[in-house]
């Protein structure tokens, strides 16, 4: 198992220490990156895909770790 599938996988049992980074991995891998908005976007940061899909997070902080909620909303987004 490469480790993409290993990262989905461990995405889809929505482990409850799912870190931020690794979500910006995951989104990678789908295709997502990340919107430069400039200093003042703050927490809040967009990830937009070729089809022009976006799905919007708040960076957790200062753990880093992601909110449930926030987990299940990119599941949705991306089919999974």
């Amino acid at each position: 198992m490469s480790k993409k599938d290993k990262l989905i996988q461990r995405f889809l049992n929505m482990p409850s220490d799912f870190h931020y980074d690794e979500m910006v991995k995951l989104l990678g891998h789908f295709g997502f990156y990340e919107v430069k908005k400039g200093k003042t976007s703050g927490s809040r940061v967009m990830f937009i895909n070729e089809e022009d899909i976006p799905i919007m997070l708040h960076k957790p902080h200062p753990s880093g770790i992601m909110k449930r909620y926030q987990m299940k909303q990119v599941k949705e987004i991306l089919g999974l």
